[in-house]
C-alpha cells in the first residue's frame, strides 16, 4: 500500500478513523455580509438640507410626503404645514395615513386663490401661518419640516422672500426643511441644497379629462 493511500474501511457508512461520532462536524455556513444599520445622527452631526420641489408637474407634495414617511420610519420629529390648503380640509388620504402614524398635517390657508379677486384673507392667513412656522423652525421643534405650497405666497408677494429665505438659512443646525409649490423664486432656489423641477409631460386630466381619483390624487 502506498504511504498516501488510506486504509480501507469494512463499513463504508462508518465515520473515518479518529472521528468523534457523538459530535459530527457541522457543514460550513457561508458568511453573510450584513450592512450596518442606518441611524439618525445627533442634530449637531447632521447636514440639514433645504429641499425645494417646484415646477408645473404633479408630484411636488407627494414627493414631500414620501420623504416625511421615511423620516417617521427613522423616529425623527416631523411636521407638515400647508399654506394654500383650507383649514379643516382633511379628507385627503394623506391626512388619514399620517394620523395613524401620529403625525398631523396642519392646513394654514383658505383654499385655492386662483381667479379670486379679493385675496386679503389669503394674505392674512399666509402671514399668520409663516409667523407660526418660523417660530417652530427657529426653536428646532422638528428634525424634518415640510412647508407645503410656501412658494405661492412668495410668488404672489404676500410674504417677503428675503425675510423667509433668511429664516430658512438661519434654521438650527441639522434641521431639514422641504418647501413645495410652483414658481419658486430665484432667491429660494439659490439658497436650497436640493431643487427638483417637476415638468408636466402628460396629465390624465389634460389629455383624457380624467378627474382626481381617491388614492392617487387625494
Amino acid at each position: 500500500m502506498a504511504e498516501h493511500d488510506s486504509p480501507s474501511r469494512t463499513d463504508p457508512m462508518a465515520p473515518p478513523e479518529g472521528a468523534n461520532s457523538a459530535a459530527p462536524r457541522r457543514a460550513p455556513v457561508p458568511k453573510r455580509k450584513k450592512p450596518g444599520p442606518y441611524r439618525v445622527p445627533p442634530r449637531e452631526q447632521r447636514h440639514g438640507l433645504l429641499i425645494v420641489n417646484t415646477g408645473d408637474g404633479k408630484g411636488k407634495t407627494t414627493a414631500a410626503l414620501g420623504l416625511l414617511l421615511r423620516a417617521v420610519g427613522r423616529s425623527m420629529r416631523v411636521g407638515m404645514f400647508q399654506f394654500m390648503k383650507a383649514a379643516g380640509i382633511t379628507e385627503g388620504g394623506e391626512y388619514a395615513a399620517l394620523k395613524r402614524l401620529g403625525v398631523e398635517i396642519v392646513p394654514l390657508g383658505a383654499g385655492c386663490a386662483l381667479g379670486v379677486a379679493d385675496t386679503a384673507d389669503d394674505q392674512t392667513l399666509a402671514n399668520a401661518g409663516w409667523n407660526h412656522c418660523s417660530v417652530l423652525l427657529a426653536a428646532g421643534e422638528y428634525d424634518v419640516l415640510v412647508l407645503d405650497e410656501l412658494t405661492l405666497p412668495l410668488a404672489y408677494g404676500w410674504l417677503d422672500t428675503t425675510s423667509v429665505v433668511d429664516a430658512l438659512r438661519a434654521r438650527p443646525i441639522g434641521t431639514h426643511v422641504v418647501v413645495t409649490g410652483r414658481h419658486a423664486p430665484p432667491a429660494l432656489i439659490e439658497a436650497a441644497d436640493l431643487v427638483t423641477d417637476m415638468r408636466v409631460i402628460k396629465h390624465p386630466y389634460r389629455e383624457q379629462g380624467v378627474r382626481a381619483q381617491a388614492g392617487i390624487d387625494v
